[in-house]
């Protein structure tokens, strides 16, 4: 694979290779993964438990430094970044959603949702928080704490924030993966009409065969290396 990005690509991998330390020596988790994502594309990232999706979504992230490979992300060679470099370009293009809601326990939803675009100076930022949990239905909860909030109504808040800055790319790690069915598909719902209004190109990965399937093409994972790839449409569905 060439490893300069085309244009239409917001993501780009190629020969990605991440090893980590463990007690007992070495581990190979990505073995050389090719991967290209179109602007406002949805891709499902699906595989056994330790077949490393999550790690080649924390790469993605540049909360994982690659072993060796290319990784170009919204335009940037995240390769030879500074940890101070990879928080810009976190802050400017990139929106993260969780399993565990990561919400400040201290401050409000509203206080929440405006913390990216607070540490970005954006003075309107108050203003477009509420924006943004309105969207997600949290109108009426906007001074509520997250220990006031139900464990749908707090993911909801993390959505809100991961959107607020109109990132050019989400990822999503199992962000229903402690939530009960039902609120876990109003959670989906919530993050599909989100990324259909801005355009944002989603990346999820989940364990949930058919929140995958709600996504344009699925790569599947197995022992650190891509096994297959489904491109779908709506009419699979």
């Amino acid at each position: 694979m060439d490893s300069n990005p085309h244009p239409a690509a917001a993501i780009e991998i190629a020969d990605l290779h991440l090893t980590l330390t463990s007690d007992a020596g070495p581990v190979a988790v990505l073995r050389g993964i090719d991967l290209a994502v179109a602007a406002g594309e949805t891709l499902g990232i699906v595989g056994p438990s330790g077949s490393g999706k999550t790690s080649l979504l924390m790469v993605m992230a540049g909360l994982e430094a690659a072993t060796s490979g290319n990784v170009t992300i919204a335009g940037q060679a995240l390769g030879g970044l500074d940890e101070d470099a990879l928080a810009r370009f976190r802050r400017d293009h990139v929106g993260i959603v969780f399993q565990s809601f990561h919400l400040v326990p201290t401050m409000t939803a509203l206080e929440n949702t405006a913390l990216p675009l607070e540490f970005a100076g954006r003075a309107d930022a108050l203003e477009r928080a509420r924006e943004a949990l309105a969207a997600v239905g949290l109108a009426e909860r906007l001074r509520n704490y997250p220990g006031q909030l139900s464990g749908g109504e707090q993911q909801r808040v993390a959505l809100a924030r991961a959107f607020v800055a109109e990132p050019s790319i989400l990822l999503a790690d199992e962000p229903t993966g402690s939530l009960d069915l039902a609120t876990g598909e109003a959670v989906m719902t919530a993050l599909f009409d989100l990324q259909a209004r801005s355009g944002t190109t989603l990346v999820l990965v989940t364990h949930a065969p058919d929140l995958a399937h709600r996504c344009g093409r699925i790569v599947k994972i197995a022992d650190g290396r891509v096994a297959g790839i489904d491109a779908r449409s709506a009419a699979d569905d």
